[in-house]
């Protein structure tokens, strides 16, 4: 048996046990590393280490510490009643809001983690608020930074587009961004209307203070709490990964003498100054988003200790644990070339057509686990041979394999589906983790082969 398909048989057997008997997957992806990349790679300790993801590591901690002292003091809670006063009450739009915010800041050139990473919280803490299913607005906002991640001035646009002139293959950069654009569209009107948004609209227009649910009260600033489970470990326990209830004081109260929603304090203004200074810091000069949120949030922990105290312990360590556990592993797939083996495998394959189907299969198990953009790079010189044989467009190859590999960055063991689930408030995390990998699965399985039908059978390009 060749050590790439031992590698492969391994992940087989890490899902299986995690699925069947409640152990963190990311802890046995870590020892299944170990086992692999010693026995079978014969990589040391730096080379198994090298697949780790430190990057995503500091993103995960500072963003979701940034945002539990955000909900800690109320900021997020003044940021709902803003967002509900903004569309006149009419919740149904938040998820389309979200969406279109995320997708203009991928558009104009934000990375599409940092754009998740600033708007994921702030949505998924209005779904807690206003009962709005927190799997249809994290959706929404990987979704919608994907709808615009393809602009010509995106990152992930400038980069496709140059491996395409690199390859010397026929390119059409507004024809990939229209692509990813309708695709990601199509698949959020169907996810809005499958998950809950035709009771939102016939909800109708409800009043920032009453919390979205009929007959409840002014609701309190960073209320309800998370229950746990086990699962894959990523459920609550000892590693706090769901934010605790915070106690209202009484400068936290919502109303007011006009009932306008929850007062700014210091603090809260304090609050709001820094995550703009975290969106100016990553988009206008292109700094690190964990480091920055981490900085930002030590910031405020010294300034406002009390409101600070739990929130290193709000951290969603165990979704850390599980995802740099998971991506070490791939880390290693990719050391011992596994992932080129399974790409050359396929792009040997004589008829053009199949080959196609199965590169944007690859390109979507894959990037589900690891880079987008980086598998991207891999699989479209792959498909070079047979591109130039006339039978498959250039243009509709290179759109099906741009939208294979990103519509699936909702997997929860995906950077961005990663952010979503760490960044959800007063959710069971075994349930949403779940959620997200059944919706992940389905998206893998389904967006592939309509992409393939759509783009390349046709022969665009």
């Amino acid at each position: 048996m060749s050590p790439e398909l031992i590698s492969i048989l391994v992940l087989v057997v890490v899902f299986v046990i995690a699925t069947t008997r409640s152990v963190n997957m990311g802890a046995l992806a870590f020892a299944a590393a170990f086992g692999v990349g010693t026995l079978v790679a014969d990589l040391d300790a730096d080379g198994i280490f090298a697949g780790f993801p430190g990057d995503l590591f500091v993103v995960l901690v500072g963003v979701t510490y940034l945002f539990a002292i955000a909900r800690a003091n109320g900021t997020t809670d003044w940021l709902v009643h803003a967002a509900v006063r903004l569309v006149r009450g009419r919740v149904a739009l938040i998820p389309w809001v979200m969406f279109a915010l995320t997708g203009a800041l991928t558009a104009i050139g934000a990375v599409s983690p940092a754009a998740v990473a600033i708007v994921a919280p702030i949505a998924l803490s209005f779904a807690t608020r206003y009962s709005i299913s927190p799997l249809l607005m994290g959706t929404m906002v990987v979704h919608g930074a994907q709808a615009g991640g393809f602009s010509p001035i995106s990152i992930y646009g400038s980069i496709v587009n140059g491996i395409v002139e690199r390859e010397k293959l026929p390119g059409s950069e507004i024809g990939l961004f229209l692509a990813s654009l309708v695709a990601n569209l199509l698949i959020a009107a169907v996810l809005f209307a499958v998950l809950g948004g035709r009771k939102l609209w016939a909800r109708g227009a409800v009043a920032p203070e009453d919390g979205g649910v009929p007959g409840r009260g002014k609701a309190s600033a960073g209320t309800g709490s998370s229950t746990g489970g086990s699962g894959t470990g990523t459920g609550t326990g000892t590693g706090g990964t769901a934010p605790a209830a915070v106690a209202v004081r009484p400068e936290q109260e919502t109303g007011g003498a006009e009932g306008t929603g929850i007062r700014l304090n210091p603090a809260r203004i304090a609050t709001l100054v820094a995550l703009v200074a975290l969106v100016v810091a990553v988009l206008g000069f292109d700094l690190d988003a964990g480091l920055t949120a981490v900085t930002l949030a030590v910031v405020l922990s010294t300034a406002w200790p009390d409101d600070s105290r739990r929130a290193v312990g709000e951290i969603a360590w165990s979704t850390v644990l599980l995802i740099c556990g998971v991506l070490t592993y791939v880390g290693v797939l990719e050391e011992m070339g596994t992932i080129t083996w399974a790409g050359e495998g396929v792009g040997g394959i004589g008829v053009p057509l199949l080959a196609a189907v199965l590169l944007c299969y690859i390109g979507a198990i894959v990037s589900a686990f690891a880079s987008s953009v980086g598998i991207m790079g891999a699989l479209i010189p792959l498909a070079v041979p047979f591109l130039a044989q006339g039978e498959i467009g250039a243009i509709g190859m290179v759109a099906a394999l741009a939208v294979s590999a990103t519509v699936v960055d909702v997997s929860p063991f995906s950077t961005n589906g990663a952010l979503v689930l760490a960044a959800a408030p007063d959710v069971d995390r075994d349930r949403f983790f779940r959620q997200l990998m059944i919706y992940g699965g389905i998206v893998v399985a389904a967006v592939p082969v309509l992409a393939w039908l759509v783009l390349v059978v046709p022969g665009f390009g």
